[in-house]
């Protein structure tokens, strides 16, 4: 037995779209599966967790470990990829101590907010990282390995750090290959 969906186990999931070359490893969760939109030449490896309105473009790899918390929609375009581990959250609960918290607690105790999260063209997120609600990650950015990104990171530089900043600018040379 192969350790990816085929095809027609894809189309079964109930997934909203589901492009060509799609390898979903068979230990991924995946809920809300009529919210999740797929491109071509997508891998999502083993234990990551796909949950709420996500679309990913094409060549896109999601590696093992990675959650994406998709309430409020994420987004990831074309020639991107997050590395193990990594967490995108498109909403979080108030956790200043006026509300509860958690998922089983009645929403008239919670203050849930949030945005979407965008991961544009040619961008790479390092192992570990967390990336929080309503974030823009522009084309070309490059983050290290375990950083918290918190707001909108500018196109083709480099980020770092709790929280990420600006390191240095990103060559374009890759468009090279692409275009």
């Amino acid at each position: 037995m192969n350790s990816f969906y085929t095809l027609d186990e894809l189309i079964l999931l109930g997934l909203k779209a589901v492009g060509e070359n799609v390898l979903i490893s068979r230990k991924a969760s995946i809920y809300s599966p009529g919210e999740i939109e797929l491109g071509n030449h997508i891998r999502i490896d083993d234990f990551c967790i796909l949950s709420g309105k996500i679309c990913i473009g094409s060549f896109v790899h999601i590696s093992a470990y990675t959650a994406l918390y998709g309430k409020n929609g994420i987004f990831i375009d074309d020639y991107s990829g997050l590395s193990p581990y990594c967490i995108i959250f498109s909403a979080t609960d108030d956790f200043s101590g006026n509300y509860l918290i958690g998922p089983m607690v009645n929403s008239e105790f919670r203050n849930v907010t949030g945005g979407s999260v965008w991961i544009k063209k040619y961008s790479q997120v390092g192992a570990a990282c967390v990336i929080l609600p309503n974030v823009i990650i522009n084309e070309g950015v490059a983050i290290g390995a375990m950083s918290l990104v918190n707001k909108t990171l500018p196109a083709w530089g480099i980020y770092a750090g709790i929280p990420a900043i600006f390191i240095k600018k990103r060559s374009k040379k890759l468009l090279g290959y692409i275009r």
